[in-house]
């Protein structure tokens, strides 16, 4: 039963992925809700020990409908909050690739990215959308998928290049 939940967190997160590589900046509540969703998935084991796939997806669809709610009443406020989130998400997971001890900077990595996701994403709100989200759809995919290093970095970056065309190709579309 547990490897089944496990399964169903990592199809959900996949598809939630899919959806906002290519929607992310059309369903910016959804994109909001899914960064809240990674977020409770990653935080449920350091609020409980070893927690059960069912708590850890509890925990991570309260932080998503927390986060689509947000977008939805105080969009600022979760453009802020997403893009603090997501940079310092993207922050952790760049010094992680790139530097072997990152760990004991952690928190600092994290407050540093997530301070500069939520400037760009205020102020370069449309297009740092499009970016952020594909970024966050093609993680949450290339999560999903169990590759080697460099396979699942392909992956990532095959997936945000992806995300970034279609969801820039809408976007002009609908600016004319």
């Amino acid at each position: 039963m547990i490897g089944a939940m496990s399964f169903s967190v990592a199809i959900v997160g996949a598809l939630i992925g899919a959806v906002i590589l290519l929607f992310g900046r059309k369903l910016f509540w959804l994109c909001v809700a899914a960064v809240g969703f990674a977020a409770g998935v990653e935080i449920a084991p350091h609020l409980v020990h070893e927690p059960s796939s069912l708590l850890a997806l509890t925990v991570a669809l309260v932080l998503g409908l927390i986060g689509a709610l947000l977008a939805l009443f105080l969009q600022k406020i979760a453009i802020a909050v997403l893009g603090f989130l997501a940079g310092g998400k993207l922050a952790g997971a760049i010094a992680a690739a790139f530097f072997v001890h990152y760990a004991q900077y952690s928190t600092f990595i994290f407050v540093i990215g997530g301070l500069i996701g939520a400037v760009l994403l205020l102020v370069l709100f449309d297009w740092a959308l499009i970016v952020v989200s594909a970024l966050i759809g093609a993680h949450l995919i290339q999560s999903a998928i169990v590759l080697p290093s460099s396979g699942s970095t392909i992956v990532f970056i095959g997936l945000a290049i992806i995300g970034i065309l279609v969801q820039a190709a809408s976007f002009r579309r609908s600016e004319l």
